[in-house]
């Protein structure tokens, strides 16, 4: 049985009996486990990217196991397994630069922990096997500029700007593209810019004069 903790201001904290375990608090870990779930569903086929992405949504902002586990309820035993260590990638820097691009091998979920400095992602001709890519973010006092391909998707509501912002300057993104890219975590005191990848002068000329 569960217990809630509420406080006096004469007594202090004051356990009380809550026979609901779905009123238990969520650790982000449990939101990664879930949303790792959904991930594997996206790659048998049992939900699509579009249902994906909001489902992916509420897990990111879900508080309790009851709000949590409806996320996942309906899916069988068999998706439930999150991404694995090899498919987890982590950058760090401080006060640098670092840049990706060309045919690089893309992870499942990419770590980034950065401060004052930037970053620069070119998915463009990247190798992306996996239909969801995740990119959590941790950017303090720096910018990060993140390039996809043509026809991808993103979710960019698990992001949280503090003095910062979260811009997608693309036109006529696909809401529901493959592969699709979700980006949660924090930025402070910088900047989030997602385009689409770069255009030869040949396809701007032809593009201007049509």
């Amino acid at each position: 049985m569960s217990r809630r903790v509420t406080f006096s201001l004469m007594e202090g904290p004051i356990a009380e009996d809550d026979g609901d375990p779905r009123s238990l608090r969520v650790s982000d870990r449990e939101r990664d486990h879930a949303v790792g779930r959904l991930k594997d569903a996206v790659s048998e086929g049992l939900i699509d990217i579009e249902e994906f992405g909001d489902r992916t949504s509420q897990a990111l902002v879900a508080r309790t196991r009851g709000e949590l586990d409806a996320v996942t309820s309906d899916l069988p035993a068999g998706a439930d397994a999150g991404p694995g260590t090899d498919d987890i990638v982590e950058l760090k820097g401080s006060m640098s630069s670092l840049e990706r691009k060309g045919s690089w091998k893309v992870p499942r979920k990419l770590v980034l922990r950065w401060r004052m400095g930037s970053v620069k992602l070119d998915f463009a001709k990247a190798r992306i096997v996996h239909p969801v890519v995740e990119i959590e973010l941790d950017v303090s006092g720096g910018s990060v500029e993140i390039r996809l391909p043509e026809g991808a998707s993103a979710s960019l509501d698990g992001v949280e700007a503090r003095l910062g912002s979260i811009e997608d300057h693309r036109r006529g993104a696909p809401a529901a593209g493959r592969p699709h890219f979700v980006l949660k975590g924090q930025i402070s005191w910088g900047s989030v810019e997602v385009r689409g990848p770069r255009r030869s002068w040949s396809r701007r000329q032809r593009k201007t004069s049509s």
